[in-house]
């Protein structure tokens, strides 16, 4: 049995790669066993780098660096840092890279003990890539600086190398990708959806959406309603469309009055958009009014057929298509599935 020594007891005295190894625990693993992830921890808003003319600056900030086989170093960069941009090639772009590098004498032998931002031109080039740190460095990518060949405009800053750390269960922000080796209830923010492992693949969790409605046009011989009288106070006709649990649905409301002629083709001025045509028919009954239905006036029927078309439009189905079979009709609660 091999024993080691745990922090935050008395009289054990701690190396500074037993603390590192330590440190691990505070921190979202990278996939390996006794690992750890690197990252800017977010929410702080801290180490952003900017440039104005040829001056790059790195704000404050807290950052963790691992380092394979070696643990975690905690790096709080307490104040600002300013660097130079070098001039731009006379002909070619070029991409520099700004990091925060960690200077430990005993894994790199720089004869440093240090923290620091460090930035690093590129080779200009007519395809050219960020530059990668050479040797045996600690450090952690922060930006890249696209500098267009001299006169070709200005340069811009990307900050989507850097990596961002939470501590074990916490959500990742900003990925751009899946992080490696998940584990089972993992979570992480792809820049649009929140993402879950469940074992076997990357789940989409549902996300509350505010969706605004339409109000459409209706044909000549429709008055959409309104909250006192016409369409029996059911409100204007609207629909709407979204998504539940990866299916696109529309969510149709209110009511309209028919006024005179004969029932039309379509309801509405114009058909839905393609985007809003359901693959299928779509039918349902739905409320209209009681009386002056011709037919069994002691067996009323309050209901009436509308029928949801895959060319866009909207048509009424009812016994008799004169005036008198449906004055008023309500879409209120109609909703179906698009594919």
């Amino acid at each position: 049995m091999v024993a080691v020594n745990p922090t935050w007891i008395d009289n054990v005295t701690m190396t500074g790669f037993g603390l590192r190894r330590s440190d691990s625990v505070l921190t979202m693993h990278s996939g390996a066993t006794l690992s750890a992830r690197s990252g800017i921890v977010p929410g702080t808003g801290g180490l952003t780098v900017s440039l104005s003319g040829s001056t790059i600056t790195v704000s404050a900030g807290i950052a963790l660096i691992y380092y394979p086989g070696e643990g975690v170093f905690r790096a709080p960069m307490t104040s600002v840092s300013s660097l130079t941009l070098t001039a731009a090639h006379a002909t070619l772009p070029r991409i520099d890279l700004v990091y925060l590098r960690v200077w430990c004498h005993s894994v790199d032998a720089s004869g440093l003990n240090q923290a620091d931002v460090v930035y690093l031109p590129g080779t200009a080039s007519s395809t050219p890539t960020a530059p990668v740190p050479a040797g045996t460095q600690i450090y952690m990518p922060l930006a890249t600086i696209s500098v267009p060949a001299s006169g070709g405009g200005s340069p811009t800053v990307s900050t989507a190398v850097r990596p961002y750390t939470v501590a074990p269960g916490g959500i990742l922000p900003l990925q751009a990708s899946a992080p490696a080796s998940p584990y089972v209830g993992q979570y992480y923010d792809d820049q649009a959806n929140l993402r879950r492992w469940n074992g076997s693949t990357w789940e989409t969790l549902a996300k509350v959406e505010t969706v605004g409605w339409t109000t459409p046009s209706l044909a000549a011989n429709y008055t959409t309603g309104d909250l006192v009288s016409n369409g029996n106070a059911q409100g204007p006709i609207r629909y709407r469309k979204y998504n539940d649990r990866g299916t696109d649905y529309m969510e149709w409301d209110g009511g309209a009055q028919r006024t005179t002629g004969s029932q039309v083709a379509n309801i509405l001025q114009s058909a839905l958009g393609a985007a809003f045509r359901p693959a299928a028919r779509a039918s349902f009954v739905i409320a209209r009014n009681g009386g002056g239905v011709i037919g069994d006036t002691s067996a009323i029927v309050h209901s009436v057929k509308v029928d949801f078309n895959q060319d866009g439009t909207v048509a009424l189905v009812a016994h008799n298509a004169g005036t008198a079979d449906t004055a008023w009709f309500s879409f209120r609660g109609i909703r179906y599935a698009l594919s």
